[in-house]
């Protein structure tokens, strides 16, 4: 585990911001004081909060983490929000960047920045990887701005409801795998059993066979997917539908999460493994290289 920084400087926008120095918070430590931490999604949802993992849980998914660990370099991170479109506790974009960001803040050799709606032109050619939790949409230029990141390396990773091409699915789809027309999908909201496709022995999904989270699913998505791409999957209406999954271009990386609706999510620690993995996957880092923030104001108890 690297140590935490004592001030953390993150960039919103094309400004430099200090934030407060952070503290890795012990497992159940909100619990304790009451108090949430910066990297805490709101807990202001009326539902009944998904009961905390334990940490002999998280402890198991994490084992096999090579010791010492692995040589890391620099990276670039930028975090892409979007306007709420839903009620309280779900689709809250603006929260979760505003957490993720002191929270990648925490990562040792890593520098984090912000986007609203679509990451400046800028930030195409120096970044290392782009998470997007937004609305989705795919426009031209978007289409030649993410070609071109793909094509010099560029780690891409969709969550939630950032897989929506709205008016061209297809065009998206060829670039992620997947991708939703507007509304026209199938969802459900509720109980998630994930089985984890094991036979890729994908790092990504190390240690993981069954996972439930209380989430919202997509299905009947455009767009084709090799079934070896698939890291998990749901079954809705019979059948086996994904949602988590990878892609690779040439040079560059793709990971979508489905999950991702409510924000209780967000600090699921299980459910912070697998993004956090899929975004150092994505950047061709060591999976384990962001395992110090899977605990930051995560939902834990001992």
């Amino acid at each position: 585990m690297c140590p935490i920084k004592l001030a953390t400087v993150c960039l919103v926008g094309m400004t430099a911001l200090v934030l407060p120095p952070l503290t890795a918070q012990p497992p159940g430590g909100d619990r304790l004081t009451g108090q949430l931490p910066l990297t805490a999604m709101p807990r202001d949802h009326a539902g009944p909060r998904p009961k905390p993992r334990t940490t002999a849980e998280v402890q198991a998914v994490l084992a096999g983490t090579p010791t010492p660990p692995l040589p890391t370099r620099p990276l670039r991170v930028v975090l892409v929000a979007g306007q709420k479109d839903h009620g309280k506790g779900e689709h809250d974009y603006p929260a979760w960047q505003k957490a993720w960001a002191p929270l990648f803040g925490m990562a040792d050799k890593v520098t984090v920045a912000t986007a609203w709606e679509w990451p400046a032109k800028e930030e195409f050619q120096k970044a290392d990887v782009m998470v997007f939790h937004q609305h989705g949409d795919w426009t031209p230029q978007r289409a030649a701005d993410t070609d071109a990141f793909l094509d010099r390396g560029g780690g891409l990773v969709y969550i939630h409801w950032s897989v929506d091409g709205r008016q061209d699915p297809p065009g998206f789809a060829k670039r992620i795998g997947l991708a939703s027309r507007g509304g026209g999908i199938k969802y459900r909201h509720g109980p998630l059993d994930l089985s984890f496709n094991n036979d890729t022995k994908h790092p990504i999904a190390r240690n993981i066979e069954k996972l439930n989270l209380y989430d919202e699913s997509y299905w009947m998505l455009f767009g084709e997917l090799p079934a070896n791409r698939v890291l998990a999957t749901g079954i809705e209406d019979k059948e086996p539908r994904p949602l988590f999954w990878t892609i690779e271009h040439a040079r560059g990386r793709v990971f979508v999460s489905i999950p991702g609706h409510y924000s209780w999510t967000f600090d699921d620690p299980l459910y912070r493994v697998i993004l956090l993995r899929g975004i150092a996957w994505t950047a061709r880092e060591p999976v384990d290289r962001f395992n110090e923030l899977v605990w930051p104001g995560a939902d834990v108890s001992r």
